[in-house]
């Protein structure tokens, strides 16, 4: 069997478990087109990295030719608004545009703005640990996993206190989107969240307008840049991929970390004797169990990979989960070693698609793993947890445990 008829991403059993395919993969030619999903398939990390920042590439192809040019379909008209938001962010956009945005959105959104979250990200964690504490038994994804990335993105944002129990629907749907040829019932309801939150942020950012407050929606509207500001569309989109990106990438990490320390007590008994390995284990868990599997990107002029020719107008897959289990880049790829140093995983992308986000995911993702290690010592696996359907964004319905 050719090795890209490995890649399964509609079969739960590739999604439990990919990694023996992309090592077929990883054997086979450098870039490997799949029939069944139109993706030309890259596997190795090299690959994956050079081609994150090589410039012939985009994550759009609007700025530079129409649909018809690139020999791709026109888009259903009913999309048009989940489009309109996203492509008034950052990740759907190609520079100029994406230059102009990062470098606005990232005046208010600094190392310095990050640090200043670290006791309330404490704070809401010890809440959440609290919780789980007097429950016994619970599912970890949703009383502590989710809960934590959507509210301090919440708080960040300035979303009320009532109004937060919004965010999570809605990062969901939108996100569904990018899995592989989504439903028209997926779409949909993509759509109509991008709709709800565009809605719900139009009437924020205007209520901070009038009467500016200390969060970053406030931030975002007054930011300016040799008298450049953000657009109401703009900065909808951006408050829009800051919770996508800053949340559910965030839910899976945690998720299927700690599913990785369960299935390796060897490793899990070595972070409760030293947690001061938290931070390398943090990004062992991110390599190991990527919670984002492919990501994608448009050839915007004839190119070639590994002497394959690929044509303008095509769609790469670029497999993060492959290229973060590389033997030529990872000794002993497939095992999971909380002391793993240097790291070099490309969880967080690379290029000018870099996340912005990763010092808050960091700083989440450590506050969360070393709280728990220390408050609830103890804890352990009450079931073998099942994975979500789909597979671009990966992690688990829930996880069971004991505390």
């Amino acid at each position: 069997m050719p090795a890209v008829e490995l890649f399964a991403p509609s079969d739960p059993a590739f999604v439990a478990h990919p990694y023996d395919a992309y090592a077929e993969l990883r054997r086979g030619p450098r870039v490997q087109h799949d029939p069944r999903t139109d993706r030309w398939l890259v596997a190795r990390h090299a690959d994956v990295d050079a081609l994150l920042r090589d410039r012939r590439l985009g994550r759009s192809y609007l700025h530079v030719a129409t649909h018809a040019e690139m020999g791709r379909p026109e888009e259903p008209p009913e999309h048009a608004p989940f489009w309109h938001v996203i492509r008034n962010g950052m990740l759907d956009v190609e520079p100029p545009d994406h230059t102009r945005l990062r470098r606005l959105v990232s005046r208010a959104f600094t190392p310095r703005t990050v640090e200043r979250l670290r006791s309330t990200v404490q704070q809401i964690t010890d809440r959440l640990v609290d919780d789980a504490l007097e429950r016994g038994e619970l599912d970890l994804v949703a009383t502590v996993a989710e809960p934590l990335p959507v509210t301090v993105i919440a708080e960040m944002l300035g979303v009320p206190a009532a109004d937060q129990g919004l965010l999570r629907p809605w990062s969901a749907d939108i996100c569904g989107m990018y899995e592989l040829d989504p439903s028209q019932e997926t779409a949909a309801r993509a759509v109509r969240a991008c709709q709800d939150f565009g809605a719900y942020l139009v009437e924020l950012s205007r209520a901070r307008r009038r009467d500016p407050q200390d969060d970053l929606v406030t931030a975002l509207t007054q930011v300016v840049d040799e008298g450049d500001v953000l657009t109401e569309d703009e900065l909808v989109g951006t408050c829009v991929l800051l919770l996508n990106a800053g949340h559910e990438a965030t839910v899976n990490v945690t998720g299927n970390g700690w599913w990785a320390l369960f299935r390796n007590p060897d490793q899990l008994a070595r972070l409760r004797d030293d947690p001061s390995l938290v931070p390398t284990a943090v990004e062992e868990l991110m390599r190991w169990d990527t919670p984002l599997q492919m990501f994608e990107r448009w050839v915007l002029e004839d190119l070639e990979i590994g002497g394959v020719a690929v044509p303008r107008g095509a769609e790469l897959g670029l497999l993060f989960g492959s290229a973060n289990r590389d033997p030529e880049v990872f000794a002993d790829p497939d095992a999971l070693d909380v002391t793993r140093d240097p790291n070099p995983h490309v969880s967080f992308g690379a290029g000018v698609h870099f996340c912005l986000g990763a010092p808050l995911a960091r700083l989440e993702l450590q506050t969360s793993f070393a709280t728990l290690l220390r408050r609830a010592p103890g804890i352990e696996l009450v079931e073998e947890p099942r994975w979500k359907p789909g597979y671009v964004i990966r992690g688990l319905e829930q996880l069971r445990v004991r505390v």
